[in-house]
């Protein structure tokens, strides 16, 4: 017998607070997402630096992703979700703490490293919620768990930096590191009490050997292949890639497209229109939940892709506020890809989910919700992880020629998740029917394997009757 549980075997009162408490990390990666490009700011001023060094602070922060997230996988496939966790948020303290003496010895390289410890403390973090969100219940609504959770990272990922630039970086401020050592006190205090509040919680262990488990009582046994034989996962690897890299490629150009439109729109204005594409994004998850309860996760995908597909070709070529149309509609339809990608990459795995999770998460070096940058074909810094090639041949589309054209570059990432989701959908026609309805596949096994045993006592029975009737004659 496996020790641990699995999400169905949960009560009601221990789901609604599991899921609760999982659910605060989501907004708490998107809040200090969202306050470093309120730094990036920030520090060119006071620091004196250029646009490409003060990148150093993404390039630390994303690449903790690529150093860390392997690391924490196997973390937790040895010593469970609920210590990872611990040692996520402990790290997230212990760098966020150590921006009070970077900022009373003005330090920049202080900040640069206290960033990429927040950012290992960050990938734990999301390898464990995205891991742990997906497993928390029925296979058949893991999507939309995982958008409705990540919703809440979007939303403070535009809400961090709202708040940061309107009362900390403002006035006497905006040349001080004063409020940034404030800031990150508080931000390692959020930490702390998370820590604390996880560790008094009973938060059910959900292992991977109970997920087997259940998968082989209804004959499911893909996971006794080897990792690499996962096919599922291993192309959701490159889907997610795909997707990542054209999702930071479109929102990198965003404010220089609406600007360069010829329909009135300056930059300011363009910034402006920008967070309501962010808050288009927002809102596109929330309807996805909604979506997602009854439609088929492979399908909705690949009925979203080729939507993205569609509009980015429209931003490319739609003239004035046609192309600004398109890209707001590009906005809504990105805003499922990632956790959607991320379930059926890790569907089914079994003894290899953790192992697959932090696979999927390693290549999310670029933040699940956009935010804007100044790119061009010399800032390739921004261009590391998910696709790297993504934004620099953006930048360069949009330096040689304009900027609309550069949105070429996005639509064959999203050709490629295209074909990931249709390849699935395709795939499960293949094995089991056409289905636009979402099902839990176990569920329906178990129900099967019911019934065709409660045929054979039937057929049994009536043997059996048949037999005593013949030796009575």
């Amino acid at each position: 017998m496996s020790s641990g549980v699995t999400g169905d075997s949960l009560s009601r009162k221990q789901w609604a607070f599991a899921f609760s408490l999982v659910t605060s990390l989501f907004f708490t990666w998107g809040f200090a997402y969202g306050l470093l490009d309120v730094l990036n700011a920030h520090f060119q001023e006071i620091f004196d630096i250029g646009k490409t060094k003060s990148t150093l602070l993404q390039l630390a922060y994303f690449g903790a992703y690529l150093v860390y997230a392997p690391i924490a996988s196997l973390f937790m496939e040895r010593y469970g979700y609920k210590k990872g966790i611990h040692m996520g948020l402990t790290l997230y303290s212990l760098g966020a703490i150590f921006f009070w003496p970077s900022a009373v010895y003005r330090a920049y390289g202080g900040f640069v490293g206290c960033t990429f410890v927040i950012g290992c403390g960050l990938s734990c973090l999301e390898v464990a919620a995205n891991s742990y969100i997906s497993v928390l219940g029925s296979p058949k609504y893991a999507a939309a768990r995982l958008n409705f959770s990540q919703g809440f990272q979007g939303v403070a990922s535009f809400a961090g930096p709202m708040i940061a630039s309107r009362w900390f970086f403002q006035g006497k401020n905006a040349t001080s590191l004063d409020t940034v050592q404030w800031v990150y006190l508080a931000v390692a205090g959020l930490g702390l009490v998370l820590n604390i509040l996880f560790y008094f919680c009973k938060l059910p262990e959900i292992t991977q050997d109970a997920l087997a488990e259940e998968m082989h009582e209804v004959g499911l046994t893909n996971d006794k292949d080897p990792f690499w034989k996962q096919y599922r996962c291993i192309f959701g690897w490159v889907a997610q890639t795909a997707y990542v890299g054209a999702q930071v490629a479109v929102a990198s150009l965003a404010v220089n497209f609406l600007a360069e439109q010829g329909v009135g729109i300056d930059k300011p204005l363009a910034s402006q229109l920008f967070s309501y594409c962010q808050i288009t994004f927002t809102v596109g998850r929330f309807v996805g939940v909604v979506l997602l309860n009854w439609v088929d996760p492979a399908l909705l995908l690949s009925l979203y892709a080729i939507a993205c597909c569609a509009f980015s070709l429209g931003v490319t070529y739609g003239p004035g506020l046609s192309g600004v149309g398109c890209l707001f509609a590009l906005f809504f339809f990105e805003s499922i890809c990632y956790p959607v990608i991320f379930t059926l990459g890790t569907k089914n795995l079994g003894r290899h989910t953790k192992r697959g999770s932090g696979l999927i998460v390693m290549v999310c070096l670029i933040p699940d919700l956009p935010d804007a940058i100044e790119l061009s074909s010399d800032n390739l810094l921004q261009g590391v992880g998910g696709g790297a090639w993504f934004p620099p041949a953006a930048g360069h589309i949009a330096d040689t020629d304009t900027t609309a054209h550069s949105y070429i570059v996005p639509f064959a990432g999203y050709v490629a998740m295209a074909i990931y989701a249709i390849g699935i959908t395709i795939d499960q026609a293949r094995k089991g029917g056409f289905r636009f309805r979402t099902i839990d596949e176990i569920a329906q096994k178990r129900a099967q394997m019911e019934q065709e045993n409660k045929d054979g006592s039937d057929s049994d029975i009536d043997k059996k009757g048949s037999e005593e009737f013949i030796e009575s004659a």
